[in-house]
């Protein structure tokens, strides 16, 4: 009765929901999907794999380290992985990581019993420090404040309330990714003058995805999404959280990337270092403590990846793993698109055309293969994965 009454307080508009056409049913006889709710870890051993469905497509198939063909999530659950974040863009390069692929995976990952990371980017593209470009559907309306927060508003509410008809429970909701640099580029976008960051735009746009998040799960983590987890006190993210937080920014935990190869200077005092990956790490470890300690929130790591390519990887994951699993307020460290192996591409990465279109940016060449990877070219995890099977 009481899951009843919670799905009938948060549906809106048509009520038929989705019906798994498997079910054998026929008809209006077709029961709905009921959300049958999925523990959120004590200790989130996770994967982002948004792009795994275009994997698939590609004909990319998986194995498990005996070289067992098996479905992408077997083969993560049986590295330890427990569960999966994927990101949602609004009108992406055909379909990829928009609405119903996110819900299609999602329902894949229900089946698996893992639970689920939603990371909304509030664009048609990657959203990241420098690049946080408006949907083009949403363009219009960049100079209204009322506009904007309601496309936040209905684009979470919208995918949210998709999972949630689907049957889907949805654990954690990142508002953002990357938002150190603000949202939604130029409205929401933090300006930073003698370190002094006006956030206030911006907190209006991720608290009307919060707030619409909380409507549909009220029982998620809903949290910011900042950039390089190993910055030291003085160079700027406790300060923007101290700023988010006193202009009302609302967070229930705080998500942090981590990518030790591409992370390696900051400044302490007057000097600007160059930090080895394994200093990167120790950084990052100090920060996660006082993070948690200054806002009294769990922290997750969203993202991490190390680069494949480089010696000692493997190890360089390994000893954060360990480290971060001492710190009792860390709760989960997800590494980020484990599944390709430095040679498949997205298809969209082969045209600099499309790139621009869809990136907002001038791209005057493809891209190449990302090369932080934990698969082989033949689908099997390597031992990059392995820290997640403790």
């Amino acid at each position: 009765m009481l899951l009843a009454a919670l799905f009938a307080a948060f549906s809106c508009g048509n009520k038929t929901a989705p019906t798994d056409p498997a079910s054998g049913d026929g008809g209006d006889s077709k029961p709905e999907p009921v959300e049958i709710p999925i523990a959120t870890p004590a200790f989130a051993k996770g994967a982002d794999i948004s792009w795994v469905s275009e994997m698939e497509a590609s004909g990319k198939t998986f194995r498990k380290k005996d070289g067992t063909k098996a479905d992408i999530l077997a083969v993560l659950a049986d590295c330890g992985i427990n569960a999966i974040r994927l990101r949602v863009w609004v009108d992406p390069y055909k379909g990829w990581s928009g609405k119903d692929d996110v819900i299609a995976l999602a329902k894949r990952v229900k089946a698996a019993g893992m639970a689920l990371m939603v990371d909304f980017h509030y664009s048609d593209f990657f959203a990241d420090p420098d690049r946080q470009t408006i949907p083009s559907a949403w363009a219009a309306d960049k100079s209204d404040m009322d506009k904007m927060c309601k496309h936040v508003a209905d684009h979470t509410t919208d995918v949210l309330k998709a999972l949630k008809d689907a049957g889907v429970t949805v654990n954690w909701v990142q508002i953002g990714n990357e938002t150190r640099e603000g949202m939604l580029f130029p409205t929401g976008k933090a300006s930073w003058n003698n370190k002094q960051i006006n956030l206030s735009d911006f907190v209006s746009l991720y608290n009307a995805g919060y707030d619409a998040a909380k409507k549909i799960y009220p029982e998620s983590y809903v949290m910011p999404h900042l950039n390089n987890a190993y910055l030291s006190a003085s160079y700027g993210n406790p300060m923007w959280l101290d700023d988010f937080k006193a202009k009302g920014g609302k967070f229930d935990m705080i998500a942090l990337s981590h990518y030790p190869h591409y992370e390696s200077k900051m400044w302490i005092g007057s000097t600007e270092k160059t930090l080895s990956p394994s200093e990167v790490n120790q950084y990052a470890i100090a920060y996660l403590k006082k993070v948690a300690s200054d806002y009294g929130v769990p922290v997750i790591v969203s993202e991490i990846g190390v680069n494949s390519t480089k010696s000692g990887a493997a190890d360089l994951l390994a000893s954060f793993m360990t480290e971060v699993r001492k710190i009792s307020a860390c709760k989960g460290v997800f590494y980020w698109e484990p599944e390709v192996d430095g040679v498949w591409k997205p298809e969209i990465y082969s045209k600099p055309a499309e790139l621009s279109k869809y990136s907002g940016t001038t791209v005057s060449s493809a891209w190449v293969a990302y090369n932080q990877g934990a698969f082989t070219t033949d689908g099997k995890p390597t031992t990059i994965l392995d820290p997640f099977a403790n």
